[in-house]
């Protein structure tokens, strides 16, 4: 009996992960469905409630619709918990349970596919979000030296720093008060939808060994072109984010990994 799976977002046409899921099924022979579902702004819970009637095994979420795939939850595990929003559910034994990959295929995407360790290392996030919140801690336990989240809205950046303070060296700072001294800069704000760059000198980029943009498929974003232009020698944007967290939710719900290269190479757009 074919096993059901989608992805919940609203916009949705421009979602890559029926593709992705689908080439994940192909390495292992499973028998999937994976369809793209999008819910009207208001109607997420009466969706999800229908794809579940009708035999759903599991679904990955996008915009706008984490928070409500989180408050749909009847378990919610670490990573799902610490950024109060789901990428990811999975239906079994008549619960809703909800996590978040998002972080982890970071961390991934950063250490195995790029080379780049961040054991021992600053790390700096541009933007204070659901992003950041989420790969922070993956980060600070991988053995990050230190972490720091900057945000035009210093109080958001303090609230991540308070939060996650056990766990490590973790702190805030405004975009005017960045300076140097950062080996790994993310760009979790939203300037790479919008071809614009962050509120930042070029000098916080100064001896950095890695630029990375959260968002994917856009090419050589305004923070990609600073970094560039002020020779940071490794840029990535998050196609590989991408792969590696839907390769971490097949893997919750089918329990086996399935490899990644191949499609993170099919899918890379040139940073040009």
């Amino acid at each position: 009996m074919t096993d059901r799976y989608a992805v919940f977002g609203n916009p949705i046409g421009h979602s890559k992960s029926p593709a992705i899921h689908r080439g994940f099924a192909a390495q292992f022979g499973d028998d999937i469905s994976y369809e793209a579902i999008e819910p009207s702004l208001d109607g997420f819970r009466a969706s999800l409630e229908r794809f579940i009637a009708e035999g759903g095994r599991g679904i990955n979420i996008t915009a706008p619709f984490k928070t409500d795939a989180f408050d749909a939850a009847d378990l919610r595990l670490e990573g799902a918990e610490l950024t109060g929003a789901s990428n990811c559910l999975k239906f079994e034994d008549g619960s809703i349970v909800a996590e978040n990959f998002d972080g982890i295929g970071l961390l991934r995407d950063i250490e195995v596919n790029l080379g780049q360790t961040v054991v021992g290392k600053n790390v700096l996030f541009l933007g204070a979000g659901g992003a950041t919140r989420g790969a922070a801690l993956p980060i600070l336990r991988a053995g990050a030296a230190q972490v720091v989240v900057a945000n035009r809205t210093l109080t958001k950046a303090q609230a991540i720093a308070r939060d996650f303070a056990a766990e490590g060296t973790v702190l805030a700072a405004g975009f005017d008060e960045l300076t140097s001294g950062h080996d790994i800069i993310l760009n979790a704000t939203s300037t790479g939808l919008f071809g614009t760059r962050p509120e930042v000198s070029d000098d916080v980029f100064d001896g950095a060994a890695l630029a990375y943009e959260l968002v994917y498929g856009k090419g050589l974003t305004g923070f990609l072109q600073q970094a560039q232009d002020v020779g940071v020698p490794t840029l990535a944007d998050g196609v590989g984010m991408l792969v590696e967290q839907a390769a971490e939710a097949y893997a919750w719900w089918r329990g086996k990994r399935p490899e990644t290269a191949a499609l993170i190479e099919k899918m890379t757009v040139p940073l040009t």
